[in-house]
């Protein structure tokens, strides 16, 4: 049946706009297609990083319970260079930094300390690596331990972890026997600690110890 006069122009015009839009569609289509394959593939691939990366995370648990000292290295350096985008690699190299320091190699503890502070993907983790970096290179006691500790410390801390930093400033003070520093920095940690009630209790001990070592008031 012939199409009205009406009919046939809006056919006429459709082919006219399909004629000189048609590349520009097709690859707007083509690049939303891609686009939701990629992000499609990327969901898929975080998922499998974050499946294989707790599989590793149990195989180092498992040989932490084994008391086997190099598995457990091993498996934290391969989450570092296999999945350091998931959490169990800041996770991983917490405790192997314990289990390194607890062996006396302290060079290794800081290394693994290093990397969480800087690569860890979650802020909490992050947080926790540079508290422990400070003590650690507190221990270790060398002026430029010092000096990497004091830089970390002069960073903004991250929120919920303020007391935990006034606290660690405090050591970086008494270990340099700047008594009447540490006491300023204990009794601000304290302060802070009591505005947040959900800390452990085993840290407000540890921290009221301190404060009574140097004669600060925990009122």
């Amino acid at each position: 049946m012939p199409l009205a006069l009406e009919e046939q122009e809006q056919v006429d015009r459709l082919k006219d706009f399909w004629s000189k839009y048609r590349n520009v569609i097709t690859g707007v289509v083509t690049a939303a297609l891609f686009a939701y394959a990629g992000y499609s593939g990327y969901q898929w691939w975080r998922t499998s990083q974050t499946t294989s990366a707790s599989q590793l995370y149990e195989t180092m648990v498992t040989a932490v319970g084994k008391g086997d000292k190099e598995q457990t290295l091993r498996a934290a350096d391969d989450l570092q260079k296999e999945f350091g985008g998931t959490p169990y690699a800041a996770m991983s190299s917490l405790v192997a930094a314990k289990i390194a320091a607890d062996a006396g190699d302290a060079a290794k503890a800081t290394d693994y300390l290093r990397w969480v502070a800087k690569n860890a993907s979650n802020s909490g983790y992050s947080a926790l690596g540079k508290l422990r970096l400070v003590t650690q290179l507190i221990e270790q006691g060398a002026a430029k331990d010092f000096a990497e500790a004091d830089t970390i410390l002069k960073e903004k801390p991250i929120i919920g972890f303020e007391a935990l930093w006034l606290e660690r400033r405090g050591d970086w003070y008494l270990a340099q026997a700047k008594v009447a520093d540490a006491r300023a920095s204990y009794e601000a940690a304290w302060k802070q600690l009591n505005e947040v009630k959900e800390f452990p209790e085993e840290a407000r001990r540890l921290l009221k110890v301190k404060l009574d070592a140097v004669g600060g008031s925990s009122r």
